[in-house]
């Protein structure tokens, strides 16, 4: 009865609160999940994203793309703080239509295979490479390399992935035998 809920309550949501948004299919949102982006948000098929996350930037996410619980995509420029006259809390601010500072044009761009770790947070215009990992608390603040591990604040590659070229290789012909 409960997953009977909860597949009805995500079908509500894609088709009336983001049903400007592109969502692809399996999509998954746990409670508590908020959705907004300025122009554009468009999230591939078999993703999930976790309870009390956001994404509140115009994003491209992939398919096969996990985030785990709080994580954020958000922007950079929300508030034109360098408003003159204006306390950065009473300045113009991006949800605003008559908004043209800064970050209206970025778009933040998350590839396929991605695992972004609980408490993350990814800042508008940024680049994850696909098959990467995001590790747990980071503050992504520029690209992620495909198929590498960031970690930290601000965000820096740790490792690769794989251990070894032939593992990514293996693991690539077996992954486009699946698709």
């Amino acid at each position: 009865m409960f997953k009977f809920i909860k597949r009805h309550y995500i079908s509500f949501l894609i088709y009336t609160k983001w049903r400007r948004f592109q969502i692809g299919k399996k999509f998954h949102a746990g409670i508590r999940v908020r959705l907004w982006a300025r122009t554009k948000l468009q999230i591939g098929d078999n993703c999930y994203i976790g309870r009390d996350s956001q994404i509140e930037t115009d994003c491209i996410i992939g398919n096969y793309v996990i985030f785990g619980n709080k994580c954020a995509v958000i922007g950079k420029y929300d508030h034109h703080y360098q408003q003159i006259g204006s306390p950065t809390g009473a300045s113009s601010h991006i949800r605003e239509e008559n908004y043209f500072w800064k970050g209206i044009d970025e778009i933040t761009i998350i590839e396929d295979d991605v695992w972004i770790g609980y408490g993350s947070i990814i800042l508008s215009g940024v680049k994850v490479g696909e098959g990467s990992i995001i590790a747990a608390g980071s503050v992504v603040t520029k690209n992620v390399d495909p198929y590498s591990v960031f970690a930290g604040v601000p965000a820096r590659k740790i490792k690769d992935r794989f251990d070894t070229i032939q593992d990514l290789e293996k693991h690539l012909s077996i992954i486009k035998k699946q698709i």
